[in-house]
């Protein structure tokens, strides 16, 4: 079938009413659970193929916290089904009010390269929950990967409920000529304008998850070595391709020389005195942005690593020193294992310096003033963050992941992936054993006039 007979066929399917018993949905995310549990050797080839992936990563990253958010809705969508009654007020005496979430119907999800299997099969997982049916359009820039969700899904379900599209640019144009009910898009902040424009063709409500320059600020209190350790392993995951990677550093000019110094440390810890070598150590996705980050790097800032290799696409962990506002390096979303740090003098000057910056997805704070943290965290805008940590706030299903502006719109993850998937009708049911008769004309002012301000307070 083609894109366009995939989407109608989904559509029929829909409508016939298949996809809405909460059994069949639970029934289903137990079918993926199984071929996810089934598969996960393979998986664990095919992001070792496509990123350089080890098998523990691939799992702590992706396969877990697939099987995670699967399990989550396995347990809870039963009770995220049910109907939730309201209060009703005195003037719809008697009746009940409740609302009700359906799911869209056909929708769309388009995946990202970068944790292909975890920001494909986690939106699919809720979108399942949720009662809706799905096409996935994995990132060709992840062949293995992409061909192995193909026949993953496709030995879950038949096509007319969930198909998965491979291809590029051909593919993805097609399928945002066609109209859906629901859009889920994860990438870069320019394909998501092409994204939102389309949808808005067709009126298509829309969840973006995007990325940006995510901040990450150590001051003068902060625990040095613990939050180098950590700013260490969530900057150089997945080689620093992770959307919520931190993208620098804002270090108080006291402790910046510290602050290096233990970065310098950690990252011998982890990754050795060669890191190339590091068979635990992934590889740049593609030689375009291969050589996109190389551009990056000012070798009279490096402090450590800046070595390269062009056969394995591999950039070493590179802390760069020194750095300004108008470098190449601070213009443009890093996603690769370059870390620069600036400094500042006055913590409350950030607060102006970053309110004139795009939204960021993520923002971290290590600092040990928890009044200085509880403002912080109410004047800075950001999607989500840590305190004392970095990257680990988004593997909850207990919390909504997304960002905001410029770093995206909507959220998804547990109850909230749920509800991203899914429309909530707002319904009355009126009885019919009785019938106030204010609401009528001829209006008895005389006679109501005070009973409908009584009930209209």
């Amino acid at each position: 079938m083609n894109i366009h007979e995939i989407v109608e066929a989904q559509r029929r399917y829909f409508n016939s009413g298949a996809t809405l018993p909460v059994p069949f949905r639970i029934k289903m995310l137990r079918k993926l659970r199984d071929a996810v549990d089934r598969y996960e050797g393979e998986i664990a080839k095919a992001l070792a193929a496509d990123l350089g992936k080890s098998g523990y990563e691939s799992f702590m990253c992706e396969i877990g916290l697939v099987r995670s958010e699967i399990s989550y809705m396995i347990r809870h969508t039963r009770r995220l089904a049910k109907d939730h009654t309201v209060w009703t007020p005195l003037a719809q005496f008697a009746s009940r009010s409740f609302q009700k979430r359906s799911p869209y119907g056909n929708t769309l999800i388009m995946s990202p390269w970068n944790y292909p299997v975890l920001l494909t099969l986690d939106p699919l997982a809720d979108a399942i929950a949720a009662g809706n049916t799905a096409v996935v359009k994995p990132s060709a820039y992840a062949p293995a990967t992409s061909a192995l969700l193909a026949e993953l899904i496709g030995s879950c379900f038949p096509t007319e409920y969930v198909a998965v599209v491979t291809g590029g640019r051909q593919e993805n144009a097609a399928l945002l000529e066609e109209k859906f009910d629901f859009v889920f898009f994860t990438g870069s902040q320019a394909v998501g304008k092409e994204v939102l424009r389309h949808t808005a063709e067709h009126l298509t409500p829309a969840v973006l998850e995007l990325g940006g320059k995510s901040p990450c600020i150590v001051d003068e209190t902060a625990k040095l070595p613990l939050a180098a350790r950590r700013i260490v392993f969530g900057k150089y995951l997945n080689c620093g391709q992770t959307c919520v990677a931190p993208d620098y550093i804002l270090c108080h000019s006291s402790v910046k020389d510290k602050l290096v110094d233990a970065l310098c440390k950690e990252i011998r810890r982890q990754y050795g005195e060669n890191p190339l070598q590091n068979p635990d150590y992934g590889r740049i996705v593609n030689e375009k942005h291969f050589q996109r980050l190389l551009g990056l790097i000012e070798p009279n800032k490096v402090v450590i690593g800046g070595q390269s290799s062009p056969d394995t696409l591999q950039i070493a962990p590179t802390v760069l020193n020194g750095v300004t506002w108008d470098d190449p390096v601070m213009q443009e979303e890093i996603f690769g294992p370059i870390l620069p740090i600036l400094t500042y003098d006055r913590f409350e000057e950030l607060y102006e310096l970053l309110a004139d910056k795009p939204k960021p997805l993520a923002l971290y704070l290590f600092s040990q003033n928890r009044s200085r943290v509880r403002q912080a965290m109410s004047r800075f805008q950001f999607g989500g963050g840590c305190v004392n940590d970095v990257v680990i706030h988004l593997a909850t299903s207990e919390m909504g992941f997304g960002g905001v502006g410029e770093s995206g719109m909507g959220a998804y993850h547990g109850r909230i992936g749920f509800e991203a998937f899914s429309h909530t009708k707002s319904i009355v049911d009126k009885k019919t054993w009785m019938d106030l008769p204010m609401r009528y004309q001829p209006y008895q002012k005389k006679l109501y006039g005070k009973l409908l301000h009584l009930f209209l307070r």
